[in-house]
């Protein structure tokens, strides 16, 4: 059973004008321990970086950069063809942006997490990892960086040295393979049955799967989006039904010193 695990959203994902999600980035943000802060590709620009980059110091979050394929229209959701070392200069591009806004503010980078479509192709992409990996410990070696456990993505960081956090998501679905079933749109949960999947995989290490069958699940961090519906009431039933079983919420920085 775990007794610290991080909670992380994928969150500030405006644009301009635009919002998305039901729920004010503040708001996530007293819920969780680390923030994963939309650069600008997918969702996001440079005021809204600066904004939850600075909600982020004040709520003693671990900041997170959010980098995904430039597809605001598709908000990053779709597969983009393009060769690993043009996609990753994307992702040194947008984790640069975000980085120099947690300088301004004196808040050094927790982690680097892809987002969306871009995080499942490299979870099944060795060539893409690799080129991820490589990139990462060239500019931010100490930066972990977030997916699933069952990856390639995963496997390469570890081999590499590079430090990495495993996630569980609260609000997906999970096939055979311990792989997250990618939505592009999620219905309504229930915050009480998401937030007893949560605290069933932290005290079992157990998640029941599409197909109905228990499948093992390791992992360092719980997340949610801030775009699912209802995703503050999620958030909030899950950080209580953490805490109600003695399981304490800490930024992920935390969680992998406790495991070295």
């Amino acid at each position: 059973m775990r007794d610290k695990i991080d909670l992380n959203c994928d969150m500030g994902e405006g644009f301009g004008h635009w919002s998305l999600g039901e729920a004010a980035d503040e708001d996530i943000m007293a819920v969780i321990s680390s923030a994963n802060i939309a650069t600008g590709f997918h969702a996001g620009d440079p005021n809204s970086m600066d904004r939850v980059v600075q909600l982020a110091k004040a709520y003693g979050v671990g900041l997170g950069a959010h980098p995904g394929y430039r597809d605001l229209q598709g908000f990053g959701r779709r597969y983009i063809q393009n060769k690993p070392d043009e996609l990753v200069n994307d992702i040194v591009y947008q984790v640069g942006a975000l980085r120099e806004f947690g300088r301004r503010h004196g808040l050094p980078l927790q982690h680097v997490k892809p987002h969306g479509a871009l995080y499942m192709e490299a979870a099944e992409n060795e060539e893409l990892s690799v080129h991820l990996i490589d990139m990462l410990r060239a500019t931010c070696p100490d930066a972990l960086l977030f997916c699933m456990g069952m990856s390639k993505t995963y496997d390469i960081a570890k081999a590499a040295g590079q430090p990495v956090v495993r996630e569980f998501y609260a609000d997906r679905d999970y096939d055979q393979s311990g792989s997250i079933v990618f939505k592009r749109k999620v219905q309504q949960l229930d915050p009480h049955e998401v937030a007893q999947k949560c605290v069933r995989a932290c005290k079992e290490g157990k998640v029941r799967t599409v197909s109905g069958e228990d499948i093992d699940i390791e992992f360092e961090s719980v997340c949610f989006h801030s775009d699912t519906p209802g995703a503050l009431d999620i958030g909030r039933a899950v950080r209580q039904a953490l805490l109600d079983n003695d399981i304490r919420i800490v930024p992920a920085a935390a969680v992998v010193e406790q495991n070295l």
